[in-house]
């Protein structure tokens, strides 16, 4: 059985003039990972592997999860395919991974996750917003044949304000 776990990037900035690649993050969009990763934290999920986009503002909502996680930071990879916004390449890149995986967490951008999330899961998602967290489970035991699977959980900041 297979878990994939989608993490969009928190809220970014467009107020620099810098490229797509080198957007940061707004301060709601750090305080917002910070909220889901505690809730990550509090449900205690397994993690076998991470990887990330290597957009700026990805790459830091990873970094802001796994130290709240505790995941080691060694054990992230940081894959050039992940930087998608339709979800072929993440698909892609999904059905690529090591079978010894069993619980991937993946951080990445919109539209592919919200598509991706759709495509696989059980449950219609309008949009995954920023900082959202998306868990999917597959019964196949190979990423590369998994199909449809469930969606088991959302984690939206929205929910976790009160």
């Amino acid at each position: 059985m297979k878990n994939l776990f989608l993490m969009r990037h928190g809220k970014s900035s467009w107020e620099l003039n810098v490229s797509d690649q080198d957007r940061a993050l707004l301060q709601r969009g750090v305080n917002d990972a910070h909220l889901v990763a505690m809730e990550i934290a509090r449900q205690d999920i397994e993690i076998d592997k991470v990887y990330t986009s290597p957009a700026n503002r990805a790459f830091h909502t990873c970094m802001i999860c796994l130290r709240i996680i505790g995941h080691p930071l060694n054990n992230c990879g940081i894959d050039s395919s992940l930087y998608d916004f339709s979800g072929d390449q993440v698909f892609e890149f999904i059905k690529q991974l090591e079978d010894t995986f069993e619980n991937v967490l993946i951080f990445g951008h919109n539209h592919a996750f919200t598509f991706l999330a759709n495509s696989l899961g059980d449950k219609h998602i309008d949009n995954v917003p920023t900082s959202g967290f998306v868990q999917l489970q597959f019964k196949e035991n190979s990423w590369a044949a998994i199909t449809q699977g469930s969606t088991i959980q959302t984690i939206f900041p929205k929910q976790l304000k009160a």
